[in-house]
């Protein structure tokens, strides 16, 4: 969302062979929209963002940054889900093919 000036609701499922996260619409459909390479990314905590005055963001957000240097934003549900999908990505990350 943060590439369009908009949030979208997206259902995310996270694979370990190969290492990436589909995103899919939430109102059904078997096709993922899209995918997120997670070879060689990084995961972190994004605390502040210079246009987050227009959301209520909190401390939920997190980015996801590939090998290819793109820049993903997500925004998690909780302050501790958020932890959750960086651990689970992290793991990834290090153990997925």
């Amino acid at each position: 969302g943060h590439r369009r000036k908009n949030w979208k609701v997206r259902k995310f499922v996270l694979r370990d062979d190969p290492a990436y996260l589909h995103y899919y619409d939430p109102a059904g459909g078997e096709e993922p929209l899209g995918a997120i390479h997670l070879r060689g990314c990084v995961v972190t905590a994004v605390e502040d963002m210079p246009d987050s005055k227009k959301y209520d963001v909190g401390d939920i957000l997190f980015e996801i940054i590939t090998a290819d240097e793109i820049h993903y934003y997500l925004q998690a549900a909780s302050a501790a889900e958020r932890t959750e999908w960086i651990k689970a990505i992290q793991a990834v990350v290090r153990t997925g093919k």
